[in-house]
């Protein structure tokens, strides 16, 4: 395990390096929340959501952290490894004599590094044109950091575990990217989620994404605010077992269906 843990160090330092090298999909990765808080913030700048003087940037912030965590683990993830299995990449690193674990735990420590790096952008962008207010407490910091950690570590399971449905790496975007943005529609992310139908409410609420929002809604608005959601709290306790049994599960479905190589090979 130890040998596993000091090779998967240094396998984040390769995993960055070729996130970076691919110019496009890390601009994307980083400038897609920040543009779209930029965009969203500015048409609806002063727009309040129906709690005190909220305006929907405070809200709308919220919501991109956490879509942020679904960027940088599951969609980047779920289309870089059928890429990595189509050009022998992942079949390479199998045929190493290095644990299989520490190819896992390079990937997850580039997508924390990415995480964090998209959050300051994100807190930055905020404040400076938005007059977005930070949390004051350490109690919300402790939840922002908790539902980081349980949500990157779920997304990023289910990234490598659904990495498996597209059949070729160039076609992978194609299944990903619809998926993730229909769960951003769908809980509350570009929409105030109360206001949203019932049936979508149920929808999204199946899914890491709904709870990620909600608990980052915590952290970023003030006390009282929990009236604007559905259950006029903000249920912690069961957005962490969510979470917790999403990351289960995650875990469960890659060790069963994770493929070094492209069907039909060994």
């Amino acid at each position: 395990m130890n040998r596993a843990i000091t090779l998967g160090r240094r396998r984040i330092v390769l995993e960055l390096r070729q996130f970076f090298r691919d110019r496009e999909s890390a601009l994307f990765n980083f400038m897609l929340p920040m543009i779209l808080l930029v965009i969203f913030g500015s048409v609806f700048a002063n727009q309040e959501i129906g709690f005190g003087d909220i305006t929907f940037a405070q809200y709308f912030l919220a919501g991109m952290i956490a879509s942020g965590i679904l960027y940088t683990s599951f969609q980047n993830l779920a289309i870089a490894i059928p890429m990595e299995r189509d050009d022998s990449t992942l079949k390479r690193l199998a045929g190493l004599p290095m644990p299989k674990a520490a190819c896992f735990i390079g990937k997850a420590g580039m997508v924390f590094v990415a995480y964090v790096a998209q959050v300051i952008i994100l807190l930055i962008v905020g404040v400076l044109f938005f007059g977005i207010n930070l949390p004051s407490t350490a109690d919300r910091w402790f939840t922002f950091a908790w539902v980081s950690v349980l949500g990157l570590l779920s997304c990023t399971l289910l990234g490598i575990a659904f990495s498996v449905v597209p059949r070729q790496g160039k076609g992978a975007s194609a299944i990903v990217a619809p998926i993730v943005l229909v769960l951003q529609f769908t809980s509350g992310v570009f929409f105030v989620f109360n206001d949203l139908p019932t049936w979508m409410q149920n929808f999204a609420s199946i899914f890491p994404l709904k709870w990620l929002t909600q608990t980052m809604r915590y952290v970023f608005l003030p006390d009282g605010a929990e009236v604007i959601e559905v259950a006029g709290e903000w249920q912690l306790g069961l957005s962490a077992l969510v979470l917790t049994a999403w990351t289960i599960g995650g875990l469960v479905l890659a060790l069963l269906v994770f493929r070094w190589a492209p069907r039909g090979e060994r």
